[in-house]
């Protein structure tokens, strides 16, 4: 799969694209709207807004915190190691401070991440100042010509590139929950 980004400034022409875009079998779930108007974007009841844990850098900059500390946990072994201290101390507390390095710069590197805007979203930061919005689309490679022939029927809507999207298992099991929702009474 990849993402496919476009801008528009017109939430209307957006809601009008998403809805073809569903019509021709792409599923909401690879759909979103990126903007920092959400209280316009909600009042479009068809448009699916980028979720705020989404938004921001956690997850990503939480898996660079992690390998950091495996790093950092790593160093405080080998040192212990080296220097001849774990045969007079013993390991433990060379284990023990191993882990909470490990836990602690994991858990700051989801700190900073929760003030970072995504960083697949950050080439967009003066767009959605401006007041403008990204539409983002997940496709499989046999979708492409389905969201090309959508797309260029809107001429408000500019391409802004391209970039990684979540696995498919992912939005396989986002479809999946939906239809269980829609199912249930």
């Amino acid at each position: 799969m990849k993402r496919v980004f476009y801008i528009s400034d017109d939430l209307d022409d957006l809601e009008l694209v998403e809805y073809e875009l569903e019509l021709s079998g792409i599923s909401p779930p690879q759909i979103h709207v990126l903007t920092d108007n959400d209280t316009e974007v909600a009042s479009h009841h068809h448009l699916h807004p980028v979720k705020s844990i989404m938004r921001n850098d956690i997850i990503h900059s939480t898996e660079i915190g992690a390998v950091v500390g495996v790093c950092a946990a790593a160093i405080v072994l080998l040192v212990a190691f080296l220097s001849g201290a774990t045969e007079t101390v013993g390991w433990v507390p060379f284990v023990m401070l191993a882990i909470v390095m490990l836990g602690f710069i994991t858990w700051e590197g989801g700190l900073f991440g929760i003030q970072e805007l995504h960083y697949q979203f950050r080439r967009f930061k003066q767009v959605l100042k401006s007041g403008k919005h990204v539409l983002m689309v997940d496709v499989e490679p046999n979708q492409e010509i389905t969201l090309a022939n959508v797309t260029l029927a809107h001429d408000k809507l500019k391409p802004a590139g391209i970039g990684k999207a979540p696995p498919h298992w992912l939005i396989a099991t986002q479809n999946g929950w939906a239809k269980m929702k829609r199912t249930l009474p």
